[in-house]
C-alpha cells in the first residue's frame, strides 16, 4: 500500500507575516510535546482576543513561538478528533466512530501507525498523560498503540466506568465504594476511572487535581531521562464538561470555566519552564492546539461551537514553539490542520511514514517560516456530520443553512435561501454573509472536491479493532436515572393497584 496526499486546504490570499526564517537546520531528532486541550474555543485565549480569562503563558509562548490563524482538528467532537491527530487520517478512513462511549466495543485498530509508534520505532520513549478516548480495552489502550507509559483517564470525563476494566491491586476507590460494588458493575455519569498503564488506580477520579496531576506527572516523564529523546503526548481533560479546576483556581474569576482555562494555562507554562529548567528548549517542539471548539467558553469571533463544521468547532487556537527553528512572533494564515503533523514529524524525528494511506501532508515549511511557504493542500474535506470544505479564503458547506442537523449551530444575521453556503473567511470570519449565489464556479469546483474525497474514503475504509469483554463481566451499558426513575414509578403503581 502507498501512502498518499490528502485533500486539504490552499491558501489563496496574501498576509503571511514570515518575514524571517528560523537560522539553522533542525537537529536530528528533537524531542516533542503536544498539549491537546479538550473543548478549548478560538476564542479562550489571550492572543486570539480572549475576554475573560488571563492566558499570560499562553500568549507568551505565542509572543515566543508562531501563532497558527487557520489550524483544523478532523472532527468537531473528541475520539474522531484524536484519531486524525494519532494517525494523520480522516478518521472515517478508519471506521472511527466520532465519539466513543464505555460501551463502545470497538477502538483504533492497533495495525493503524500511530506518532507514538512511528516515533518510538526511531528510538523515543513515549508517554501519554491524559485523556486517550480511542478505545478503553485492549487493545486499543495506549499502551498497544505505541505508548510505554500511561496515565489518564480513558475517555472523557461525563462518562462512567466500565466493569471490564482491570482494577490495579492497591486501587484508591473513594466516595465510600468497595471493590465489591465495582465488580458488581456500579456505574454513575460523570464517575470516572484513573489509569496507570492498563489499570484503574483510582474510582472515581478526583477530577479537581487533574490538572495539576497531569502536569506533575508530565514533568517527571520530561526530567526521567536525557539519553533518548522523548515524545510526550498530553492530552488535557478540562476544560470538557464536568469542569472541575484545584483550590489555587478555585474562585479566582468568578466564572468556572475561566478558572478551568486559567488553570491549563498555568499547566502549559509549567511545561515549558521544566523544558528551559532542563536546558532542552532548543531541541524540544512544543505544539499547542485543542480538539475541538469550545462548548462552554468562547469560539468568537467564529461561527458556531462544539459539534458543528461551521469554524466555531473545527478551527482551533494553535500556538508552535521551538527556539531557534520557528521564527518568534509570526503568525501562519496558511491553512493546516492536526492531520498534517504525524507526517510533519516524520520528516523531522527521522520516523518512517506508515505503508498504507495516510492523509496528512507535511507542514514544515509552514512551521520553520520559509519565505513563500504555503499550505501543500488544494482543499481540506471534512465529512463530519453534513460535511465542509476550506479551500483558500473559500469555506463551502454542501447544505443549506438550518438543514445541517447539528447542535450549537446559530443562525447567521441574514439567511440565505441558496441551497448550498459559501464564504469568504478572510472577509467575513463569522462565516455571515452567504456568498453562494454569486460564486458558482467556485462551488461547483468544491461540491466536485467533496464528492471527490467521499467516494474514495468509501472505496479505501480501513476496520477498527474489537475489543472483547469477558462474559462474566458486568454491563458495560450507559447509566440511564430516567429508566431507572421509570421503573421505580412503575412499581409504585403496580403496588398502589395490588393495595
Amino acid at each position: 500500500m502507498k501512502w498518499i496526499t490528502w485533500l486539504a486546504a490552499t491558501p489563496l490570499f496574501a498576509g503571511v507575516l514570515f518575514a524571517a526564517t528560523a537560522s539553522a537546520e533542525p537537529p536530528k531528532q528533537p524531542n516533542v510535546i503536544i498539549i491537546f486541550i479538550d473543548d478549548m474555543g478560538y476564542g479562550d485565549v489571550g492572543f486570539n482576543g480572549a475576554k475573560g480569562p488571563k492566558t499570560p503563558n499562553l500568549d507568551k509562548m505565542g509572543a515566543d513561538g508562531m501563532i497558527f490563524n487557520d489550524f483544523y482538528v478532523g472532527c468537531a467532537v473528541c475520539s474522531g478528533s484524536r484519531t486524525s491527530l494519532m494517525t494523520g487520517c480522516h478518521y472515517q478512513r478508519l471506521s472511527m466512530n466520532a465519539v466513543l462511549f464505555p460501551n463502545s466495543g470497538k477502538g483504533l485498530h492497533p495495525d493503524e501507525i500511530t506518532i507514538a509508534e512511528m516515533l518510538k520505532a526511531a528510538g523515543y520513549r513515549t508517554a501519554c498523560i491524559g485523556k486517550w478516548h480511542l478505545g478503553h480495552l485492549p487493545p486499543c489502550l495506549p499502551t498497544y498503540q505505541g505508548f510505554e507509559y500511561y496515565y489518564g483517564i480513558p475517555y472523557s470525563n461525563d462518562m462512567w466506568i466500565d466493569p471490564a476494566n482491570k482494577l490495579a491491586k492497591d486501587i484508591e476507590i473513594r466516595n465510600g465504594l468497595t471493590r465489591e460494588d465495582l465488580k458488581k458493575g456500579h456505574k454513575k455519569r460523570n464517575w470516572v476511572p484513573l489509569f496507570r498503564g492498563e489499570e484503574v488506580i483510582e474510582y472515581p477520579a478526583d477530577q479537581a487535581t487533574l490538572t495539576k496531576r497531569y502536569t506533575e506527572e508530565a514533568i517527571r516523564f520530561i526530567n526521567a531521562g536525557k539519553d533518548k529523546p522523548f515524545f510526550l503526548y498530553l492530552p488535557h481533560t478540562m476544560v470538557h464538561l464536568p469542569l472541575a479546576v484545584s483550590k489555587a483556581f478555585a474562585g479566582r474569576t468568578g466564572k468556572l470555566i475561566w478558572d478551568a482555562i486559567e488553570e491549563v494555562d498555568w499547566s502549559v507554562g509549567e511545561i515549558l519552564k521544566a523544558v528551559k529548567t532542563a536546558g532542552i528548549s532548543e531541541k524540544t517542539l512544543v505544539i499547542f492546539t485543542s480538539d475541538n471548539g469550545a462548548a462552554v467558553g468562547s469560539s468568537l469571533p467564529l461561527r458556531a461551537k462544539k459539534g458543528s463544521v461551521y469554524d466555531g468547532g473545527i478551527r482551533e487556537p494553535t500556538v508552535m514553539w521551538w527556539p531557534g527553528q520557528i521564527p518568534a512572533g509570526k503568525t501562519c494564515r496558511e491553512v493546516a490542520a492536526t492531520i498534517d503533523i504525524l507526517p510533519t514529524l516524520a520528516g523531522l524525528c527521522g520516523g518512517k511514514l506508515p505503508d498504507r494511506k495516510i492523509d496528512g501532508l507535511d507542514i514544515w515549511p509552514l512551521m520553520s517560516g520559509k519565505e513563500d511557504a504555503r499550505s501543500p493542500h488544494e482543499f481540506y474535506v471534512l465529512m463530519h456530520g453534513p460535511g465542509t470544505v476550506r479551500s483558500g479564503k473559500w469555506k463551502f458547506y454542501p447544505w443549506k443553512e438550518g438543514k445541517g442537523g447539528r447542535r450549537r449551530v446559530k443562525p447567521p444575521v441574514n439567511p440565505s435561501p441558496y441551497p448550498v453556503q459559501l464564504y469568504d473567511t478572510v472577509a467575513d470570519i463569522g462565516e455571515k454573509n452567504n456568498l453562494a449565489a454569486a460564486n458558482a464556479d467556485v462551488v461547483q469546483r468544491l461540491q466536485a472536491a467533496y464528492a471527490a474525497h467521499i467516494a474514495e474514503i468509501k472505496k479505501n475504509r480501513r476496520p477498527t479493532a474489537a475489543m472483547p469483554r469477558k462474559k462474566s463481566s458486568s454491563s458495560a451499558e450507559r447509566p440511564n436515572p430516567r429508566k431507572k426513575n421509570q421503573k421505580k414509578k412503575d412499581q409504585k403503581k403496580k403496588n398502589a393497584a395490588a393495595g
